[in-house]
């Protein structure tokens, strides 16, 4: 690993340019950028801005249509893709093991060398011998640096921490989470450097999401981290810079994602007020610099958060370009007071796994409830089988008279099986004529000439916003929403989010971004192969309570 200094750039892009030979479409514009030994960066921009084309340039697997890439010599690079590729023909702890080949080499060459000194081809002859000893000692300053002997015990510590599958599985049939866990397992364990994590958080859940935030956070000043998310929560506790791409261009911020997100809108209010004078818009800018640092402060400190805050200065923040989509669920009917009753309800997987029992709630007017589970299938289980696509096993549930729902689900794959165009295939859902349908449309950020695009080859973004559209125009008073933030952009999140929190009837979701849970949900029920836990409390103080640990760790055995 390389000697920590904060003051030395150990990568340059000068006047990269990127175009995709394909559709000669330039998704990289002359960009000039550079980073310090030590920086935490996250990267933002719209779905198709260039973020995964830029990593792969950084990381050397892509050649940039023109300008230079410059690394300084001595410094390794991890880096983890959206699909992590693993070796088919091995099993999940083999493939682990691969991220610490070097050490396992040092380790049987060590043996190898002891086993050579009790050789007479070796012991009597002194060149040899001398050549023997010099090797072992440079084996031993290695296997001292890496704390070789205890690789396996630290190597079983990292696969339980990120709960990979069994060490002795094939990953043939492993899922996507469970194959990015083996994934970044391998990475980290490598301890590169810099670390390129392209959507690290995809497929993860909350709590394996939580331990890899205070992973990056604990490694501080010891290895560069640049990351790509959705996940604005997971941003914020690892960066503390934000690159933002918009139109090919990069722009540079310091601080994480809610300071650029906050500031950035607080200057676009300030600009569209032409009766504000400079010195008061310079006043309010520097007050909300200090009560974002006051904040701050108050989380986990690291050494890093400390410099962001140092750097944070009132020139740099300018006013947002970014477009949101326009996203307002209204009510058509008002709810009455009953509006979902469950009892004894029981859902078992195809495989026979238990996904939850004995499940009893009570929906009050007007709750934002969301529905945790180790085992993400049981959310999935549970939607599906109130919304009356899937019989439960056991249990009953009755919605009340007044109550009108529109539903999320997470795989949307039958709703797109036909050849409409965008504007047709919205009109299956609510009235309205063609102008009106390219509002809403509009509203979701299509452009006028992509209305007329066929739904089948949309990408999984563009099929969740169309989802959204959808569900608008139901004017449902109870939304049920299964991990609603899939494919979105940060962009789309934000203004979903924004709007769900105005929300006046009752929203039954699952998610695996924290801010989305704590930001909108008032209620949380986790669903357990031995009945629920049920706590009206912010999700924060949820997942720290030692005693719902405890119930937890009852109820899952």
């Amino acid at each position: 690993m390389a000697t920590v200094d904060d003051k030395k750039i150990i990568f340059s892009m000068v006047g990269v340019s990127k175009i995709i030979p394909q559709n000669q479409k330039q998704i990289l514009k002359n960009i000039y950028l550079s980073f310090f030994y030590g920086a935490k960066i996250g990267i933002i921009g719209l779905n198709g801005a260039g973020k995964s084309t830029l990593m792969k340039i950084i990381a050397g697997l892509v050649e940039p249509t023109q300008g230079e890439v410059v690394w300084s010599p001595g410094y390794s690079v991890g880096y983890l893709p959206q699909d992590p590729p693993l070796d088919e023909t091995k099993t999940v702890k083999e493939n682990v093991m691969e991220g610490v080949q070097q050490i396992y080499d040092a380790l049987k060459e060590y043996d190898d060398i002891n086993v050579k000194f009790g050789q007479e081809e070796y012991y009597s002859d002194a060149d040899k011998m001398d050549k023997l000893m010099q090797r072992q000692a440079e084996l031993q300053d290695i296997i001292d640096a890496t704390d070789a002997w205890n690789i396996d015990s630290r190597l079983e510590r990292a696969m339980d921490a990120l709960r990979c599958p069994k060490g002795d599985l094939p990953v043939t049939n492993l899922s996507g989470g469970e194959r990015r866990r083996v994934a970044l397992c391998r990475l980290l364990l490598q301890k590169p450097d810099v670390l390129l994590l392209d959507e690290p958080t995809n497929d993860l859940d909350l709590e394996t999401v939580e331990w890899l935030e205070d992973y990056l956070g604990e490694i501080d000043e010891h290895q560069t981290v640049l990351v790509v998310s959705h996940d604005c929560h997971f941003l914020d506790s690892v960066s503390t810079q934000t690159i933002d791409i918009d139109f090919g261009k990069v722009t540079v911020f310091a601080g994480n994602y809610s300071f650029w997100y906050e500031s950035s809108q607080l200057a676009l209010r300030q600009a569209q007020n032409q009766k504000m004078k400079a010195e008061e818009k310079k006043k309010q800018l520097e007050e909300f610099i200090r009560r974002f640092s006051a904040n701050v402060a108050k989380s986990k400190q690291t050494t890093s958060r400390k410099k962001m805050l140092e750097r944070l200065n009132v020139e740099e923040i300018r006013p947002s370009s970014r477009k949101y989509p326009g996203i307002i669920f209204s009510m058509e009917r008002e709810p009455g007071n009953q509006i979902l009753e469950v009892e004894n309800l029981k859902a078992v997987d195809e495989d026979g796994t238990v996904l939850f029992d004995n499940v009893n709630f009570n929906i009050e007017k007007g709750q934002k409830v969301v529905f945790l589970s180790c085992n993400s299938k049981a959310m999935t289980a549970l939607f599906e089988i109130i919304n009356g696509n899937r019989e439960p096993d056991a249990g009953t549930y009755n919605w009340g008279v007044t109550i009108t729902t529109a539903y999320l689900p997470l795989d949307n794959t039958e709703f797109f099986d036909c050849d409409l165009n965008l504007v047709d295939w919205l009109s299956q859902f609510g009235p309205g004529n063609e102008v009106a349908m390219k509002g809403f449309l509009g509203r979701m950020l299509f452009k006028q000439e992509e209305v007329e695009k066929k739904v089948n080859v949309l990408s999984g973004g563009e099929k969740m916003r169309c989802m959204i559209a959808r569900m608008q125009l139901q004017n449902a008073n109870c939304l049920i929403l299964d991990t609603p933030t899939n494919h979105l952009d940060l962009e789309s999140i934000q203004a979903f989010n924004n709007n769900l929190t105005l929300f006046k009837g009752n929203i039954l979701f699952s998610s695996h971004d924290h801010e989305f849970i704590e930001t909108v949900a008032d209620r949380i029920i986790e669903l357990t192969p031995n009945g629920a836990i049920d706590k009206l409390m912010p999700y924060d103080e949820y997942i720290h309570d030692e005693t719902i640990k405890e119930q937890k760790a009852k109820m899952y055995c």
